[in-house]
């Protein structure tokens, strides 16, 4: 007896977990569950956002620059394209009402043909254009000089753009190179995009043109006339630039053909640097709007804008 008493004594109790019984780990399978769907959840974003991406570069294939397809800004309802000679393989067009290479000083101004202007003469010293929002109006002619470069510069109305286009054309303008954004009192629609030659007005942010003029236009080299030319301007102050002026041009204001300016030697094939100071036959017309061309912006806006 004592021997089996002993040996009960030593004898160990069943587990707990065996004698109560070991139900499922529920608070293991909660958590592996939860990760799941999290991870299902984050590959349908992902999976959602490429699929958008690689939708939107087919889209935009049709605009995209190439030796067989050099402006394909042309195939834009809506876009106003200067008259040119066509681009070869090797040279952008030559646009004829849009002479490059024509610097001015920054005193003088420039009678464009167009408001906000798309080329022309310009000033020497050009904006910082490497996806910068300035925050207030930027003096025309040092904006131009931008397009020069290769540059999209975007203008919008500030009066009749709305709070959510604005932050979408920030989007698409900050931190982008070759890029600009800037208010342009009196435009005569809520939003207006520039590059050498070529222009479109939009009334909405979301329309699919902007995108469009942005892929066939920015740094295409069969359309700007300066090919290699930089964005980057550390001299330009992108916090307090040279002033918008919304005053017509005087008469002394430097013209669409050049009268007044002069030519850059270090920009193009210009034959030398002397200044222009009569107006060559053949651009007698030059100095004058084309038709259907916008006015002058005035001090206060008018019903027709700039």
């Amino acid at each position: 007896m004592m021997a089996t008493n002993k040996n009960a004594k030593n004898r160990k109790p069943p587990s707990t977990a065996v004698a109560r019984g070991q139900g499922p780990p529920w608070l293991t399978i909660v958590a592996v569950v939860v990760i799941l769907l999290l991870a299902g959840g984050i590959f349908a974003v992902v999976l959602n956002k490429n699929n958008e991406k690689a939708a939107q570069a087919d889209a935009l294939a049709p605009f995209t620059p190439s030796v067989d397809n050099p402006d394909p800004s042309t195939k834009i309802p809506g876009i106003y394209v200067g008259a040119a000679t066509p681009a070869t393989a090797d040279n952008p067009a030559s646009y004829v009402d849009y002479k490059a290479a024509i610097h001015i000083t920054a005193d003088q101004r420039v009678a464009y043909n167009r408001y906000p202007p798309v080329g022309g003469p310009h000033d020497g010293t050009w904006a910082n254009c490497n996806g910068i929002v300035y925050a207030t109006p930027v003096r025309t002619e040092n904006m131009v000089h931008t397009l020069e470069h290769g540059a999209v510069w975007i203008t919008y109305n500030p009066d009749t753009i709305a709070a959510g286009d604005l932050d979408v054309l920030t989007g698409l303008v900050k931190g982008q190179p070759f890029t600009t954004l800037t208010p342009y009192p009196g435009l005569d629609s809520p939003i207006s995009l520039q590059a050498w030659a070529h222009q479109l007005k939009v009334n909405s942010a979301t329309d699919e043109r902007v995108q469009q003029f942005i892929t066939a236009l920015r740094q295409n080299r069969w359309v700007y006339p300066e090919a290699g030319a930089t964005c980057q301007q550390p001299s330009f102050d992108t916090v307090n630039p040279p002033a918008f002026d919304p005053s017509p041009p005087g008469a002394d204001a430097v013209t669409m053909a050049g009268v007044g300016g002069s030519p850059n030697t270090t920009e193009m094939s210009v034959p030398d640097g002397t200044v222009i100071t009569t107006l060559p036959e053949s651009a007698a017309t030059a100095a004058t709007p084309a038709a259907g061309a916008t006015p002058a912006p005035t001090a206060t806006a008018s019903t027709t804008g700039p």
